[in-house]
């Protein structure tokens, strides 16, 4: 009776795909909710320096979208970034996440049992030379959706 080989080659594969399949799966399930925080600001960040104040808009918590409207807030970051300083885009730096607990937006406003705070830096060329604003961003998940806000506090 012939009995056919089972080639070596063959196991590795199957075992390289099957361990590369569970390292994405744990990857994308199991990501710290830093890192998705995280990946949540450079969505923002990147929406606004290509001008696109809508979508970066939407990623705003509903506590920022009393602040303005998306109408308004489209109009005032264009008329002011891009209009006032002449500047076409701008690059940005990131802060490591700092985990806050009971962080409030306002001082009279409802604590969030975790948030994640960055320090953005947006760097501007433009008319006026080259300059930069510094922001604190806050993150927390908000109906399974990882939302930004800025900090009102006096």
């Amino acid at each position: 009776m012939y009995r056919k080989r089972f080639s070596p080659l063959k196991l590795y594969l199957v075992l390289f795909i099957l361990v590369s399949f569970i390292v994405v799966l744990t990857t994308v399930l199991l990501r710290p909710d830093s890192n998705q925080a995280l990946t949540t600001v450079k969505k923002f960040y990147r929406f606004e320096q290509t001008g696109n104040f809508s979508d970066s808009w939407d990623l705003f918590h509903p506590f920022m979208k009393q602040k303005f409207t998306k109408a308004s807030f489209i109009q005032d970051r264009a008329h002011v970034f891009f209009g006032h300083f002449g500047a076409e885009t701008f690059k940005y730096e990131i802060s490591e996440p700092k985990e806050v607990k009971g962080w409030k937006a306002a001082s009279d406003g409802k604590p969030f049992k975790t948030a994640y705070k960055f320090d953005v830096v947006q760097i501007y060329s433009g008319k006026y030379g080259k300059f930069s604003f510094i922001q604190e961003v806050y993150v927390v998940r908000y109906k399974d959706e990882w939302v930004i806000l800025w900090d009102y506090n006096s």
